[in-house]
């Protein structure tokens, strides 16, 4: 069993398991907004500072997922976890398509270069409001 997934063992068996980083704004934005849009309850969010993992340097690095046993990662995490949302589902359909999957996960890359300045800009916003 790999690491994550003994992390996990025990989380919900049906749908999506989505690890995130709570200590990212814009992460605890994106995964509000999922849960909201998850009415059926189908994917279990884990707050990875919350559940300790043994290697959460892995998990901060990009979006990590569980779809029926298998691990997915960026985009292809991010279409798995869309799958499970009705309002996302075509879009995560499509992105079991190898060439549509691709442009997402460049996608996927060019954010992973902007996430450091939108956290900053997300927390002085935080602090502005708070």
């Amino acid at each position: 069993m790999n690491k994550v997934a003994a992390m996990t063992k025990g989380s919900a068996v049906t749908g999506v398991t989505v690890w995130y980083d709570s200590a990212c704004p814009l992460c605890r934005r994106e995964i509000a907004l999922m849960q909201r849009l998850d009415r059926r309850g189908r994917i279990a969010f884990v707050d990875i500072h919350a559940a300790r993992p043994v290697n959460p340097v892995a998990l901060l690095a990009r979006l990590l997922a569980r779809e029926d046993g298998e691990l997915r990662s960026g985009a292809a995490a991010c279409a798995a976890m869309w799958r499970q949302i009705s309002l996302l589902r075509p879009l995560g359909l499509a992105g079991r398509n190898p060439v549509v999957l691709a442009v997402l996960e460049r996608a996927y890359l060019a954010f992973l270069r902007l996430r450091p300045r939108l956290q900053s800009l997300a927390r002085r916003f935080e602090g502005r409001r708070g």
